[in-house]
């Protein structure tokens, strides 16, 4: 390698650049729980015994006044069983546009209508579950950016 091209790569590599653009703005509870709400579609990360996250596209319901959300899924997917294990997760909600999102952060608790069901009587075929999210955690921002004329 030339001596030219070494200082040509570490001058690129240390470069700046300049943003006139407006700073993210922090959401205020209220606006992060009306962006869960208006929303139906967010990512839940479980984490796998490796100790890497798994994220699946989940449909959720937020319950604003319990600080609650629920996610139908079935028993035997993997989301579920790595909740059971630990329950720690995260859903990742975008805004109506790419500047904003909201993430509720909080502890599982997988509640099976089976474990409920009289003696004798079926389970659903497809073993649905719920899973409640207790939200302790409520984070977010948006980028204003103004309107171009």
């Amino acid at each position: 390698m030339s001596e030219n091209t070494a200082t040509e790569s570490t001058t690129s590599t240390t470069s700046t650049t300049e943003n006139d653009g407006p700073a993210p703005r922090v959401l205020t509870d209220q606006e992060l729980s009306q962006l869960l709400r208006q929303q139906q579609f967010g990512v839940l990360a479980s984490v796998r015994s490796t100790g890497h996250p798994h994220l699946s596209t989940v449909l959720y319901d937020w319950n604003a006044e319990e600080r609650v959300l629920r996610v139908s899924s079935t028993a035997d997917r993997l989301k579920v069983r790595q909740l059971r294990r630990d329950p720690h997760t995260s859903l990742h909600v975008s805004g109506p546009d790419v500047w904003s999102f909201a993430v509720a952060e909080g502890e599982a608790e997988i509640v099976d209508p089976a474990d409920e069901a009289a003696p004798g009587e079926q389970p659903l075929p497809d073993r649905r579950v719920v899973i409640l999210i207790r939200v302790s955690r409520l984070y977010g921002t948006a980028l204003d950016i103004p309107a171009e004329n």
